[in-house]
This record gives structure tokens, sequence and C-alpha cells, in this order.
């Protein structure tokens, strides 16, 4: 406890770790502001009867911090500059280019593609704003709206993804810790007191049980989050020795950590993009004046309504993306070269194609633990749903994610800061 207050203490006593702290709660307290400003017209009362009703709608308002349950001018929030990074980072399998630019150019490459990334998020935030207009509109919650108006609201909706992903890297730049992941974090943090809120509210004495076990159960997420975020699986590495002169080098032994989690949360966001895409198709196609083709989207949102359905389609798109994402991030046989070239090796195993199928199978195996993970916890809130029959009753299991991924990377980041100044 003493320790803990020490570090708090210099957190505040040292001035450039104390403007990185003050900056991030400015800028966090600008994007509240403006999640708290809405486009004109808005039914709240259908809003949040659709947000209720709709588990795609109700998770895409947790990548837009708060931000679509008040239909505000950053309603997309940064989901747009995310889905181009994921986008970008998918096209370096089909780019060599890409995947020069990314991996091998430096600081000055990794900024290009980051440029990138920003541009696709125009378009994208155009394509999504769009689509949401008229989903909205078309379930009662936007009035009718006229071209200018469309075009209006869509410009409005666009130019505030655009200043969110200003904000969230002016935070990741002169802020501690992640400004998009911090983003996200601080409209989840928003929401928690309408949650306790309404849980007070629908108190019932008769269910005490039931609120003791939730309680247990989101103890015990939350140990489970932790660890598995956490999780390391290290592979050790010894450096052959080397003699230069009359010294003698390498000879040292270490590991290399493979992470049980290597994904992070990219995986849930991903799969999310895929899922909302049919159901805003469908909604678009069940108005058209063709009988046939009404029908057919009619009966696909139907089967989209499916809490069951949805959440085996759900559940199956996460695993497969933690694995294809987590191929995409780390390649083995980069690895493998890299520790040739520095005289390293993994004892018992040889250099070369030997060492990247041992590496690629390790992370195979640790990867399903990690694939498992995410879907669990993608799929946690209509489980407990299921079982509670309650629907404010429910552990977030994404939101909690990346509470505790935030929470642990600005502990981390700040920890850094700390024993840099010690030193």
């Amino acid at each position: 406890m003493n320790t803990a207050f020490q570090k708090i203490k210099m957190m505040f006593a040292d001035r450039s770790l104390r403007r990185r702290i003050v900056f991030t709660f400015f800028a966090l307290a600008i994007f509240r502001v403006l999640a708290a400003i809405p486009i004109p017209g808005i039914d709240t009362v259908q809003l949040q009867n659709l947000l209720n009703s709709n588990q795609l709608l109700s998770l895409f308002n947790v990548f837009s911090g708060g931000g679509l349950s008040h239909l505000s001018i950053v309603m997309l929030g940064v989901g747009p500059y995310i889905t181009g990074s994921i986008i970008m980072q998918l096209l370096t399998i089909l780019s060599p280019r890409l995947k020069a630019l990314y991996q091998e150019e430096g600081e000055a490459g990794r900024k290009r593609f980051s440029q990138y990334s920003r541009m696709l998020t125009v378009p994208l935030a155009a394509i999504q704003g769009f689509s949401f207009l008229i989903l909205l509109e078309r379930q009662g919650v936007l009035p009718q709206l006229g071209v200018s108006s469309l075009i209006v609201n869509l410009v409005v909706i666009i130019a505030g993804s655009v200043l969110l992903m200003w904000i969230g890297e002016l935070v990741t730049e002169f802020g501690i810790g992640n400004g998009l992941s911090l983003i996200i974090f601080a409209g989840i943090i928003a929401s928690v007191p309408s949650t306790l809120g309404q849980l007070i509210f629908a108190y019932d004495p008769a269910q005490l049980p039931l609120y003791i076990g939730f309680l247990v159960a989101a103890i015990l997420v939350i140990i489970g989050v932790v660890i598995v975020t956490e999780a390391e699986r290290p592979i050790p590495v010894t450096y052959a020795k080397r003699v230069r002169g009359m010294k003698v080098y390498g000879g040292t032994s270490t590991y290399l950590p493979l992470r049980v989690n290597q994904a992070g949360v990219i995986p849930i966001i991903f799969a999310l993009s895929l899922l909302l895409f049919p159901q805003m198709i469908f909604s678009a196609l069940s108005h058209v004046s063709n009988a046939l083709v009404a029908q057919y989207a009619t009966m696909g949102q139907t089967l989209f309504n499916n809490p069951w359905f949805y959440a085996a389609i759900y559940f199956v798109l996460v695993f497969a993306f933690t694995y294809f994402y987590t191929a995409v991030t780390f390649d083995p046989h980069t690895l493998s070269t890299n520790l040739q070239k520095n005289g390293a090796f993994i004892p018992g195993v040889r250099p070369g194609q030997p060492t990247a199928e041992y590496i690629s199978s390790v992370l195979t195996r640790i990867t399903l633990v990690g694939a498992v993970f995410l879907g669990l916890i993608a799929v946690l809130p209509l489980i407990l749903r299921a079982v509670t029959g309650l629907t404010y009753l429910a552990i977030g299991g994404t939101a909690l994610l990346i509470v505790v991924s935030v929470v642990l990377d600005i502990t981390k980041k700040v920890d850094a800061q700390i024993s840099m100044r010690e030193y």
C-alpha cells in the first residue's frame, strides 16, 4: 500500500509526467462533451428500445465510446479508424510492398502506413454513417430525412469520427497510454453510473442470491481476464559463444515470450464489423418494392435477431479471426531468421525452418486457449441473460476485457515512466 502511495506521489511530483496525465484527462473530457451533443430530431425512447433489442448495435455502442446511445456527433467513435487499421494490416498479406512498409522500413514506414489508415477512415466513416442514418430512419428513431438533411448529418458524423481519431492520436503522443483504447475505456466507464442506477432501481430482495452470484461471477471473470491477458508461454533461447580478439561474447540464455492472447481485442472488433453489415443490408432490402427480395431480407433479419444464432456465429467468427490476426501480425519465419542472424537458437531445435515450425506449433496451441477465451468473453452477456432472464444484469465481457487491458497497459507505462525518472 505504501509503495502504491509513493508511486502516486511521484506521478504528480514529476512535472513532465503530471503534464501527460493532465493532458489525457483534458482530452477525454473533450470527448465526453462531444459525446453528449446529439444530432437533431431523435426519438430517445425508440432509440433505447432499438439498442436494448439489438445485440449488435448495443455492442457497437461499446466501441463508439457510448456515442451511439445518444446519437451524438461522434456516434461512430473510433470504429472507422480501427476498421481501417485492421483492413490495412490484412492487406499486408496480399501486398508485399505494404508488408515491407509496415515491418521493414522502420519508423518512417510505419508513419506512412498509419497515414494510409487515416485516409481509409473517411470512406469507411461515410459508409457506416450513411448505413446508420438509413437504419435509424426506418426504425423510427430519426424523422424522415431529406437529401440536404442526410448530407448535413453525414458530413457532421464523418467530421466527428475524424476529430475523435485526431484526439486519440494526440493522447497517444502527448498523454499516457493508447489514445484510441482510452476513448473506448472512457465511454465504458461513463456508462457505469446509469447501469448501477438501473440495478438499484430494479432491486428485488427476493433475488439477493442472484445478485451475490452475479458479483462472484464478475470477480471470477475479472481474474480470468487478467490471467489470460498477462499469460505468456516462454520459449528458451540460447546465444552461441563468439570469440572476438581476446573476448568471448554470447553464451547467455534468455527466453522468447509468446502471449496467449496475442491478438488482443481486435478479433472481437472485426467480427462485430462483419456481423453488423449484413444486418444493415437486410434492413435496407426489407423495404424494397420487390416482394421476394423483401421476404428474404425479412427472413435474414429474423435470423440475425435470434440470440442463439447470433451467439454461435459471433463465437465462430471471433475464434477464426483470433487465429487469422495472429498469423498476420506474428511471423514465425521472420522470427526464426532473426534468431539465426543473431547467433541464437532454441535448445534441441535446429536453426532455420525447424525453428520456425516449432514456434508455429507452440503458437497454434496457445492461440487455441486465447481464441476460446475471446469467444466466451464475446458471448458472455448472452449467456448471463439466458441464465438470469434479466437484461440489465449482465457482465459486458467485451467491455470488461477492454477496461482490464487498458488499466494494465496504463499501469505498465506509468511504472516505466517512474522507473526511468528514478534512474
